[in-house]
């Protein structure tokens, strides 16, 4: 099934067509196939050209229903290659558009016509928690909130910060540990936990790579506030 995040005062529109989501994945090379068909003319069979398969916004597996944002997002490897949030085809954070960095990656969008309204990122390795805490005071009802780590996100954290992100509908931040990867999408005024997050733990017996977990990737829909 389509997984929707339960903002207040939001409508919501059911998916006749389930969208996967994607987590735990290792870095992921897309490919798109070409198929051929074969059809018959009298008796001699035909073979139509390659056809091209259709692309979807973001790159997503399936289309969202009407009333929703794609979305697809993938955390940080390692503290080599930054995070990448898209939203509706628009790449929001990355590498490439040079604003990402250490820590915790959020990207804030109008929960009503999806425009991007900021985006920054917060060290908590070296920085100071009190930045982060100053930034989550000031996100408005309504407001969707896309959240992904990149080397260290946890070692700064502290109680407040934790139960301001819970509060966005995290269930994830309370256990969330130095080299973690962790991905989130949730609201401002949310009243129940987002579907939309994953958390992978360093683990030195499990990570992918040498003092780092796997990189962590997610898509799905996020409907769109109403009225």
């Amino acid at each position: 099934m389509v997984l929707i995040i339960f903002l207040r005062d939001y409508k919501f529109r059911p998916s006749e067509k389930p969208l996967s989501c994607l987590h735990a994945t290792p870095f992921s090379l897309w490919l798109k196939l070409n198929s051929h068909t074969t059809k018959t003319e009298g008796s001699m069979p035909v073979e139509e050209g390659p056809t091209r398969q259709e692309r979807y916004k973001c790159g997503l597996s399936k289309p969202c229903p009407e009333g929703h944002f794609s979305f697809k997002m993938a955390s940080g490897a390692a503290s080599v290659v930054g995070p990448k949030i898209c939203l509706e085809d628009n790449i929001l954070m990355s590498g490439v558009k040079n604003n990402v960095g250490r820590g915790i990656n959020i990207a804030l969008v109008n929960g009503k016509t999806g425009d991007l309204i900021k985006t920054d990122y917060f060290d908590m390795w070296a920085g100071d928690v009190n930045t982060l805490i100053t930034f989550l005071k000031t996100i408005e009802e309504g407001t969707v909130v896309m959240m992904a780590t990149f080397d260290d996100s946890a070692s700064k954290l502290n109680d407040e910060s934790k139960k301001m992100i819970g509060e966005l509908g995290s269930s994830s931040i309370s256990t969330l540990g130095f080299r973690d990867n962790w991905i989130f999408v949730g609201g401002k005024g949310i009243k129940t936990k987002s579907p939309f997050e994953q958390h992978i733990k360093n683990n030195a017996d499990t990570n992918k790579y040498e003092g780092w977990p796997e990189v962590l990737e997610m898509e799905g829909c996020i409907p769109q506030r109403q009225e």
